[in-house]
């Protein structure tokens, strides 16, 4: 679907945050005299009027009813397109429809992408390998657009060309895309449980990304990954000795020794795997991949990813709040070998499997794990059960976690914010946590911003 194809249209917009607003200014900028509606939250209702004065403003969640009085509804991505609501709308006839759908129609051409587009997904790791691949991609001249789930909606660069377009899918949104050049799968794990209603629909949304690619590469080193993925004809790999992958302290393709892993500015093994992931899809595009490669000394970490804030009053503080599943929290772990680490987890519950994190705290104590928020009891428990060798403590919310950790965390250590969970049961999204967990160490960082978004 385009925009102009919402001309004559019954439309509504159901979300008013950056999406949402994507979406009104690129439907306003094709269609100024279309009528159109916006359910918002409540406190949002004054905003959005400001924002748009034409707009009809409901300031509540939409029922089925009020749903099915619309031709289309382009709704934000956190909105789960299996809401009862929006189900019987459909059933209804109501079309649901993206700011990533439409952008993606807009950019086809008798059938076909109009610009090379590779999409990046995963359950870890997609944020990081889609702006590495931009900006070694951007090193050897390319004019390339980062943007999608990274912190830049697609329709805020409508009517602007690229020659490659490096685009973070989450997976709300990879059965939104349309047909792409190159589809990259960072990793496959248990998440989002509330917004897809199972593991095995995750899975499958996820991996919807693969039927509209031309070409897929995923990660060699999951076995699950290469089996669901086995039957893409043009299905290659990364993180295998054959390719692109870690060892002995190197990238490397096959046996040449390519960048030192010491001298990337992102930390861990999984980082690592990700800097493989993007020279392969530079390669698998045609680029110069080992020409780009002396371009990750000047790759910068993105905030609240393993973001180290510095040292305060003898502790090194390390933010990573975009942790939100318990492999994510064991990937953190193990880029910090050797050091005393107090680990922060816990946040909102989707009722995911912290086996993963149990059993690797088994093996490996940190210094001390201090369960925090509203499935801090669960986790606790779990640790507790399983009789990890290390303190563990509860507290309620985030500011407690941090005191506990000064008190618990010696001289040299490291207090480490990886909760292994969404931050909605105290924090709008992870990044204000992360900016709040940088107050509470005594920093004053406002790292929300992601080099090089847009077209360079």
């Amino acid at each position: 679907m385009r925009i102009a194809d919402l001309a004559n249209r019954r439309v509504a917009v159901w979300g008013f945050g950056r999406e949402g607003r994507a979406a009104i200014a690129a439907i306003r900028a094709s269609l100024p005299h279309l009528p159109l509606a916006l359910y918002c939250s409540e406190g949002e209702v004054e905003a959005a009027r400001a924002f748009d004065p034409a707009l009809a403003v409901y300031g509540h969640e939409p029922d089925a009813a009020a749903l099915s009085a619309y031709d289309v509804v382009v709704k934000s991505p956190g909105i789960s397109i299996y809401k009862p609501a929006v189900i019987a709308a459909q059933a209804q006839g109501t079309v649901f429809t993206s700011g990533t759908a439409l952008w993606f129609g807009e950019h086809m051409v008798e059938g076909q992408p109009a610009a090379r587009v590779v999409a990046v997904t995963g359950t870890k790791g997609k944020s990081t390998t889609t702006a590495l691949l931009a900006h070694l991609a951007r090193s050897l001249s390319v004019r390339t657009a980062l943007a999608g789930n990274i912190g830049l909606p697609l329709l805020e660069l409508q009517g602007q060309s690229a020659e490659l377009w490096a685009i973070e899918l989450s997976s709300f949104q990879t059965g939104e895309a349309g047909p792409v050049e190159l589809a990259v799968i960072t990793s496959l794990y248990e998440e989002h449980l509330d917004w897809h209603g199972s593991r095995e629909r995750y899975v499958a949304d996820k991996l919807k990304l693969g039927d509209v690619a031309r070409t897929l590469l995923v990660n060699g080193r999951q076995p699950n990954l290469l089996a669901h993925t086995a039957g893409h004809p043009q299905r290659h790999v990364f993180g295998d000795v054959a390719g692109w992958h870690v060892a002995d302290g190197f990238i490397r393709c096959g046996d040449r020794e390519v960048f030192p892993v010491a001298q990337l500015g992102v930390p861990g093994l999984h980082n690592a795997l990700n800097v493989g992931a993007a020279l392969a899809a530079l390669d698998l595009l045609g680029y110069d991949a080992l020409a780009a490669a002396p371009a990750l000394a000047s790759f910068r970490p993105l905030p609240h990813r393993l973001q180290p804030l510095g040292r305060h009053h003898g502790l090194d503080w390390i933010n990573d709040s975009i942790a939100t599943t318990p492999p994510a929290v064991v990937a953190a772990l193990e880029s910090l070998p050797g050091r005393a680490v107090t680990v922060l987890v816990g946040g909102y519950d989707r009722g995911v499997d912290w086996a993963p994190f149990v059993d690797y705290v088994q093996a490996h104590p940190p210094q001390t794990i201090v369960c925090m928020g509203a499935n801090g009891p669960r986790i606790e428990a779990a640790l507790r059960l399983n009789m990890v060798a290390c303190p563990v403590l509860r507290v309620a919310d985030l500011s407690a976690a941090a005191d506990e950790a000064r008190a618990h965390t010696p001289a040299g250590g490291v207090v480490l914010l990886s909760p292994g969970a969404p931050s909605f049961d105290q924090f709008r999204d992870y990044a204000e946590r992360g900016r709040r967990f940088a107050t509470l160490a005594g920093f004053a960082v406002e790292a929300t911003g992601i080099d090089g978004l847009g077209i360079r």
